[in-house]
């Protein structure tokens, strides 16, 4: 099969088209024939060298794809095979063929391309399990997401609204934050000419926000506490900005705030799949019928996984880069 490997830690130019043999299911997993492959940003960092495999992990990188179960393994529901589905997947995306779980596939419904559900599975899991799980978020509530025009700060954004909650995002040029307004945003700020602290206090009548997604950290991290209000939550999933340097804890305890994060690649198997049942049955709906869609940006041939990589990283992107496996149109 063809895969695109990484040749060396480097830029996108270490990405290279390679063959491969197809991969064999062992118990409990299937192969699928991988049709799209999301890109997320970890691989750009596994790509870097900063983001090494799980020790179990395939060393191709890609953590999300679609395509069809043509091969079981042992213990498989034989009802698997032959099933369009989207997969949250350890590592192996960008490849024609890719070990699964079956406990971590979702179906592809009707009106869904095979594109867009390559564009779900690493960010619907994600946002779901750190909003939702980690973050508590309650319809009514208002919550400001960094990044917002991201694949993760649109999908946040969108479900956000999907269960009524006020949303506030940052982006880094007003072209962004108008993309941004159209996915949902009630409130979008450009943080480069805006300080999305005080911004974000007034727009809530100076309570601030009661849950803070963060992708930043750094010297960003006392200024999110200083946006939430009494009781809020900041979530940290990224680190974009480096480690923290210093924050107030008294001021923290006074207003009874908490601070969690996490990652999801290195959770267990039997985790993944109780997070997946859990979106099948609150969000999967939503999907099926059309109300949640990912926000697409652009479709690249599996031979140009470099151009894709050099888009991300450049930060030109709105919503979602996809690999095209196969070479069919999206």
């Amino acid at each position: 099969m063809s895969v695109v490997a990484i040749s060396e830690p480097g830029g996108p130019e270490v990405l290279s088209l390679e063959t491969r043999d197809v991969p064999q299911p062992g118990k409990g997993e299937v192969l699928v024939r991988v049709s799209h492959a999301g890109v997320n940003r970890p691989d750009c960092l596994q790509r870097a060298g900063r983001y090494p495999p799980p020790a179990n992990a395939s060393p191709l990188p890609g953590l999300e794809i679609a395509g069809e179960v043509v091969a079981l393994g042992e213990g498989v529901d034989p009802a698997q095979q032959g099933k369009q589905v989207c997969a949250l997947v350890n590592g192996g995306g960008y490849a024609e063929y890719c070990i699964a779980r079956p406990e971590h596939c979702l179906p592809v419904p009707e009106g869904l391309t095979m594109a867009e559900a390559a564009a779900i599975p690493e960010t619907l899991f994600t946002v779901w399990h750190n909003l939702f799980q980690r973050g508590y978020a309650r319809d009514g509530e208002t919550i400001l997401i960094h990044g917002g025009t991201s694949g993760i700060g649109t999908m946040a954004t969108m479900l956000a609204k999907l269960f009524d909650l006020t949303v506030i995002t940052t982006c880094g040029s007003d072209e962004k934050c108008a993309a941004s307004l159209s996915v949902g945003a009630d409130l979008s700020l450009n943080y480069k000419v805006t300080d999305f602290v005080e911004a974000a206090r007034d727009f809530t009548g100076g309570k601030g926000v009661d849950l803070l997604l963060d992708v930043v950290s750094g010297d960003y991290t006392q200024r999110n506490l200083d946006t939430l209000a009494e009781d809020g939550r900041l979530v940290v999933i990224a680190t974009l900005g480096g480690p923290v340097s210093e924050i107030n804890v008294a001021k923290m305890m006074v207003k009874r705030q908490s601070i969690t994060g996490s990652t999801l690649r290195p959770r267990t198997n039997v985790f993944k799949g109780l997070l997946a049942d859990e979106i099948f049955r609150e969000v999967w709906p939503l999907v099926e019928t059309g109300e949640l869609r990912p926000v697409m940006d652009k479709t690249f041939a599996m031979a140009d996984a470099a151009k894709a990589h050099t888009r991300m990283e450049a930060g030109e992107h709105v919503g979602k880069i996809v690999l095209d496996i196969t070479g069919e149109t999206a």
